[in-house]
Formats: C-alpha cells, sequence, structure tokens
C-alpha cells in the first residue's frame, strides 16, 4: 500500500515537466497535452480509490486528488492551470456524469421509484422550500448585510441546489442504490432539479426585467413536468421497436452498445433542450430502458444454452427462466457500459475538484461567513428528511446535502447578472466546496452504520 500511495506524487513529477514542455509548445501541438492530462486524471483517480481501504468511497479520493491538483498553484507549480479550462477534458468531464446517471438509472427500479414517489415530492420539497427561505431571509440580512434583496434571492437559491452525481455515487460505491433511501433521494433529486429550474429561471428573471409572470412560471413547470412525462412514456413505447429494428441489421454486443448509449445521449438531448440538466435525461432514459429490449440482441446460441441448462438441472419454471433471461440481459447491458464509466465518470470528479479554489478559504472573514452559511444550508436538507417516512431519515438527510456543480451554476448566473460581487460570490463558492467534501464521508458512515441495525 505505501508503494503505491507513492506512485502518485512520482507520476505527478514526471507529469509536471512533461505538461510544462507540452504547454510551451501549444501552438503546433498543444492537442498531446490534453492526453497527458487525461493520462494524469486517470491515474490520479485510481490511486485515490485507496480512500476504500479506509472505509471511504472512492469519489472522495477523487474529489480530494482534484482539490490538490487543482490549487498546486497556491505552491508555485501552475502546470495543470490550463487543464481546468481544456475544452476536451471539460466535454469528457460532462459526459462523464452522463454516463453515471445513465448507468444508476440502469440500476434503479421504475417501479420501486413510483413506490416512493409521494415521499420523494415531499423530500424534494422540503429540501428546497426550506434553503431558499433560509438563504433569502436569515442567512442572508444577517450574514451577508447590504446585499440587495435580489443578491439575497441568488443566494437561496443556490442553496437550494442538490448535485445528484456525488450522491449517487457513494450509493453505488457502497451497493445501496436499491435500498428506499436511496431511491427517495434519487427521486427527489431529479423533482429538485425541475424545482431548481423553476427558482432559477424565476429569480433571473425579476433580475433582469423586475418582475415575473405566472404564465411564465406556469409554462416553465409544464415543460419540466412535461419532459418528465414524455420521457418515460415514449421511452417505453420506443425502445422496444427500436431494438426490434436494430436487431435486424446486427445482433451482437456492438449494437447492443449503441442502441444503450445513443438511447442515453438522445434522451440528455432533449432534457438540454428544454433547460433541463441533461443528467436528469440520461438518468430517465436508464430507468426505460428495460431489458426486454435487448432480447432480440442475445448472441446466437445463448438463450437457448442457458434455457437447456436451466431444463436440465429441472429446479426452474418457464415464469423464472424468463425471469433469469431478463435479469441476465440487464446485468449485460449495465456490463457493457461499465468499461466507459470507468474511463470517464472519474474525469468528472477530479474535475469537479480542481475547480475549486482553495484561495478563499484565506479570508478569515470571508471562512466565518462562509462556515455559517454552510451550517444553515446543511440543515436546509437535513431536515428534508423528515419527510421521508419510514426510511432512514438522517441518510436521505444528508442525502440531500452536496451542492456541487449545480451550486456554483446557480452563483456563476447571480455572479453574471452583477447581483452577487466577488466576496458573496467566494462565499458560495466555499459552502459548495465543504457540502460537496463532507457528504461522502457522512453519508457513507450513516449507510454502513443503516445497514449494521437490526431489522
Amino acid at each position: 500500500m505505501i508503494r503505491l500511495l507513492l506512485f502518485l506524487p512520482a507520476a505527478l513529477a514526471l507529469a509536471i515537466p512533461l505538461a510544462a514542455q507540452e504547454g510551451h509548445a501549444s501552438g503546433t501541438h498543444g492537442g498531446s497535452a490534453t492526453l497527458l492530462w487525461i493520462a494524469v486524471v486517470l491515474v490520479a483517480a485510481k490511486v485515490s480509490g485507496l480512500v476504500e481501504r479506509l472505509g471511504q468511497p472512492a469519489v472522495l479520493g477523487e474529489l480530494v486528488v482534484g482539490v490538490v491538483l487543482g490549487n498546486l498553484a497556491l505552491a508555485g507549480l501552475d502546470v495543470f492551470e490550463p487543464a481546468k479550462a481544456d475544452p476536451i477534458l471539460r466535454f469528457l468531464a460532462e459526459l462523464g456524469v452522463i454516463i453515471l446517471l445513465f448507468q444508476i438509472g440502469l440500476e434503479s427500479n421504475l417501479a420501486q421509484l413510483r413506490k416512493v414517489g409521494v415521499r420523494a415530492l415531499a423530500v424534494a420539497i422540503v429540501g428546497v422550500v426550506c434553503p431558499f427561505a433560509l438563504g433569502t431571509w436569515v442567512v442572508g440580512p444577517y450574514l451577508l448585510p447590504g446585499l440587495s434583496f435580489n443578491g439575497y434571492l441568488f443566494v437561496g437559491a443556490a442553496l437550494t441546489a442538490t448535485s445528484v452525481g456525488i450522491t449517487a455515487r457513494v450509493f453505488r460505491d457502497l451497493g445501496t442504490l436499491h435500498t428506499p433511501e436511496a431511491q427517495i433521494v434519487l427521486g427527489a433529486a431529479v423533482i429538485d432539479d425541475v424545482m431548481g429550474l423553476i427558482i432559477l429561471a424565476v429569480v433571473s428573471a425579476i433580475v433582469t426585467a423586475g418582475t415575473v409572470t405566472m404564465g411564465a412560471v406556469g409554462l416553465i413547470v409544464l415543460k419540466a413536468v412535461g419532459f418528465l412525462v414524455l420521457a418515460v412514456a415514449v421511452g417505453q413505447l420506443l425502445a422496444p421497436r427500436m431494438g426490434q429494428l436494430l436487431s435486424r441489421l446486427h445482433t451482437g454486443t456492438g449494437m447492443k452498445f449503441t442502441l444503450a448509449i445513443s438511447f442515453a445521449l438522445l434522451f440528455s438531448y432533449a432534457a438540454g433542450l428544454i433547460g433541463l440538466a441533461p443528467i436528469v435525461g440520461a438518468f430517465a432514459a436508464g430507468l426505460v430502458l428495460d431489458p426486454v429490449h435487448f432480447h432480440n440482441f442475445d448472441e446466437p446460441g445463448m438463450v437457448r444454452d442457458l434455457r437447456a441448462e436451466l431444463a436440465r438441472a429441472g429446479t426452474a419454471s418457464s415464469i423464472q427462466m424468463d425471469d433469469l433471461l431478463r435479469r441476465h440481459s440487464h446485468r449485460h447491458v449495465e456490463d457493457l457500459v461499465e468499461p466507459l464509466g470507468f474511463f470517464l465518470v472519474p474525469i468528472f470528479f477530479v474535475l469537479t475538484g480542481m475547480s475549486v479554489s482553495l484561495e478563499a478559504l484565506f479570508d478569515l472573514p470571508v471562512l466565518l461567513v462562509a462556515l455559517g452559511i454552510t451550517a444553515i444550508g446543511v440543515a436546509g436538507k437535513v431536515v428534508s428528511g423528515l419527510a421521508a417516512g419510514s426510511a432512514n431519515r438522517w441518510v436521505v438527510g444528508w442525502g440531500m446535502v452536496p451542492r456541487g456543480e449545480v451550486g456554483l451554476i446557480f452563483a456563476t448566473m447571480g455572479k453574471q447578472l452583477g447581483v452577487l460581487p466577488e466576496e458573496e460570490f467566494a462565499v458560495i463558492v466555499i459552502v459548495v466546496i465543504l457540502t460537496t467534501l463532507m457528504t461522502p464521508p457522512i453519508l457513507s458512515s450513516l449507510l454502513r452504520r443503516n445497514s449494521a441495525a437490526p431489522a
């Protein structure tokens, strides 16, 4: 283990001069520097996975190593600064979180989500209303005096955000995606995204136009809810027909992989068209892509051989055979997508960590205000667990805590509109840092305690 821990500094020691050399030659073949950054990010992410030996989810190590790489400039090593703005690396990161949510959707169950739908809705409402009210009318006026009311609106809006990618990764790392708590959090996070879109659109309209009509709000709600309903309905109708059509062209795993990934990308694109986060579309695609849509793609003889083996065992009925075949097909799809996730998902989390600037932490007054707002922001989300019914309320509440890139998007819009000055923006950035980094270890501990508790 010690040798592995020493590998990352050695890799960085090699990468830094190479990247510096490529940076000087960026005018001729700077693209090769991107290849080096991708390699360093992937190796750093894998080595950071050693935190699993300490009982922590791998995502925590990826976030922390990203923070370290992204802040080497504070120690005079600015070689990785161009990586933060590299468009190829950014694209791969965005694609990574789309693949992650698609995987989460594949492993989730639409019927289970329906069962927790009412509780997920209640958790989402509490998890949005409480932070928004506290941020706009309590935290803002008392901890950020002198800010305009529009600025307070954006503080409240930033506190409503939930980064489902971070929480979902923790559930997945620990194998707890099928628990009621995970299903409630995933459902609530999707609803949270819709409500966040509405709040952001309304607040932005108030800032730019001075007012917003109920018709405009209604249109936003209609588009967001309509997408989710149509995604499930049309997806379940369209997927089997696509499967039948494409299976006539080719029945191998390549076509199965193409259908699955294309489905995720099309749904992500559709979500982005109406202003929703693309990850919502990817999650919906994973939910509706039932394993039955892939039966036509099974390799020649595989189904026949599996049925023959079950028949020889003499213990499985025809219904049980069909169920085993469905599960095999579904698992096969997840196995096909998994290598792509191994490549892209760590890039997203390492780059998320790299976007975190620790410089704001050195300003003591800003840090103290940020700590106060973080405490309120955490409380506003944790209290949402009270609406989780019989599920573990602490797990659900903490699952809604991380703001991640979503909170940064809200704060950045406030800064661009001129209602969040630099100091207040730095405060929100610190809140995002703290909620993003504290959630994985706390949630991991709560999940282990929950699984160890007697039924």
